[in-house]
């Protein structure tokens, strides 16, 4: 019988980012969820009240596929396989994006369902100062490395099915434990809707008027 053995060598492969310009000094890095696009994401961040007043990163996942019934290219940012390195490729792929610009002032994470656990593995012992997560949990890498994390907002629907209130509730005890965490619990499901808009919204304009008062 032959012995096969797996074995993996790092590569480079092109990232993929949209960026909507605005002061420089305040950064809202977005990641999109499983198979969307940074064009859905962008789609989405941009109507948030007062978003003007940021310059905006929509981040595509490094991994592209087709939609098989429409021929639509969306994109996921890992599967189970070889997991902890895709990880590790993530994390540098965001640093090198966010090394792109200048030293920001005030740096937001933001992710939607799949795009929330790298918003939070993103914010993970960074100099983030804000971090937004809607319909996704804390994934497990991050809660075992119990790292230095900015204040957080999370949204979840009421008719939610993937991101439980289970799943939220145990989100909120470990993060109360590590940083501050405040929620939206809109009416909807498994989206983005104007109720969580308007939190995420106030949410970044308490990062103004923190960096005002320092």
């Amino acid at each position: 019988m032959t012995d096969i053995q797996p074995r993996t060598l790092p590569t480079t492969v092109h990232g993929r980012y949209l960026v909507r310009g605005g002061p420089p000094e305040r950064l809202l890095v977005g990641f999109h969820g499983y198979g969307e696009t940074a064009e859905a994401n962008m789609a989405e961040v941009q109507q948030i009240p007062g978003i003007d007043r940021w310059t905006i990163v929509a981040v595509q996942a490094l991994h592209p596929f087709y939609v098989s019934r429409t021929g639509m290219i969306v994109a996921s940012w890992m599967t189970s396989l070889d997991r902890e390195l895709a990880i590790d490729d993530n994390r540098a792929y965001v640093r090198s994006i966010i090394a792109q610009f200048p030293p920001p002032r005030r740096l937001v994470f933001l992710g939607f369902s799949q795009g929330a656990a790298m918003a939070y593995r993103a914010a993970a012992g960074s100099n983030a100062t804000g971090l937004i997560a809607l319909g996704g949990d804390i994934p497990p890498d991050v809660v075992e490395s119990r790292p230095k994390l900015p204040p957080v907002l999370i949204g979840r629907g009421i008719r939610e099915e993937w991101y439980t209130d289970e799943k939220l509730q145990k989100d909120l005890r470990f993060l109360r434990e590590v940083t501050t965490v405040s929620t939206c619990i809109y009416d909807g499901g498994h989206e983005w809707t104007s109720e969580f808009r308007d939190a995420a919204g106030e949410f970044l304009t308490g990062q103004l008027v923190d960096q005002s008062a320092g």
